[in-house]
């Protein structure tokens, strides 16, 4: 079973290689402050770096228990063979307090990584909306709801925990993460994303999540999110109800902050999180050049000019001799005395 995932897992990174779409944008589009993914890649030539500083408390319960946390959470996301297909790796290092109650309670804590995930994600369907702006004559058509909007725009994840956590956490080998990532644009401000995962595949830790994440943005620089998360396991189940604000303090850096009320089987308690996300914009635009009827020219000096500079530097050299051998030498007329 694992090996059959590892081998979906590269197949999946090379499956993108079949169109290009550009996935860029001019500000950073960063997942935090919530817990979910949109289905859109960064862009190629996009390096960000997404970190969240958390701390979780809940309530002590009988037998072993997790009731303190403090830690942080940071996620790199990278493209760079297709604007579709996105690489990206989750770390997550923190402080946990394990407690035992029975007749009396004690604890001790551990220090640790308690996520290592390495994975990709492919946007296999990007929604296309009407463009209202240049519908002039009716005021109802230009104002209505565009149906297209309640279709979402699908990627597929898939990723692979690595066993380089503290033995809390410890699955006793790699094991898949398999995602179905969904974002409806609901309006120009407002979006839901939604999240379906499969984690820890084929193993006696498996658990099936679901995570719903509505963000309205107010202005140019600030959003607030509302967002709810449940996770089912064999022995036990959780819930979350989430909200928090982000602010675009720069078009390449994101701070935020948020709150989280928990339930994880009998214990109840909150979560908070303070974060920052930047990016390294390395991205260049390509252009097509077109004629009149929107059909691609092929042959332009721009074109010529590029295929001689990925031509090797003995194509160039013999070039340069086979011009001189093409070359016409002007008849000299001779004068008569």
């Amino acid at each position: 079973m694992k090996h059959f995932f590892l081998n979906l897992f590269f197949t999946f990174c090379l499956f993108g290689f079949s169109s290009i779409q550009a996935q860029y944008t001019d500000v950073i589009n960063s997942n935090k402050p919530g817990f979910s993914e949109s289905p859109y890649s960064v862009g190629k030539g996009i390096y960000q770096l997404e970190s969240n500083f958390l701390f979780r408390n809940t309530s002590i319960e009988p037998t072993f228990s997790r009731p303190q946390s403090f830690g942080a959470d940071f996620l790199f996301r990278t493209s760079f063979l297709l604007e579709k297909l996105e690489f990206n790796a989750q770390v997550t290092y923190q402080r946990d307090k394990i407690a035992f109650k029975n007749i009396f309670t004690s604890h001790y804590f551990s220090s640790g990584f308690s996520r290592f995930t390495i994975g990709a994600k492919y946007l296999l369907y990007q929604q296309e909306y009407t463009d209202k702006t240049k519908e002039v004559r009716s005021w109802k058509r230009r104002n209505a709801f565009d149906k297209k909007r309640l279709i979402p725009s699908v990627a597929l994840y898939l990723g692979m925990n690595t066993d380089f956590v503290s033995e809390v956490y410890k699955t006793g080998s790699i094991t898949p993460k398999i995602g179905i990532l969904l974002q409806n644009n609901l309006s120009n401000d407002l979006n839901i994303i939604t999240n379906f995962y499969y984690d820890n595949a084929g193993t006696d830790f498996a658990s099936f999540s679901y995570i719903v994440t509505a963000t309205q943005n107010f202005s140019d620089r600030w959003s607030a999110f509302l967002e709810n998360q449940g996770i089912y396991q064999k022995l036990l189940t959780a819930n979350n109800l989430g909200t928090g604000l982000a602010y675009l303090f720069t078009e390449n850096l994101q701070i935020n902050a948020s709150g989280r009320y928990l339930i994880e089987g009998n214990a109840k308690g909150f979560y908070g999180g303070l974060g920052v996300s930047y990016r390294v914009d390395k991205h260049q635009d390509s252009f097509i050049n077109l004629d009149e009827k929107g059909k691609q020219i092929k042959d332009t000096p721009i074109t010529r000019y590029n295929k001689k500079q990925k031509a090797g530097f003995f194509s160039r050299l013999f070039s340069i001799f086979k011009k001189k051998r093409n070359r016409k030498r002007p008849k000299r007329k001779r004068k008569r005395n």
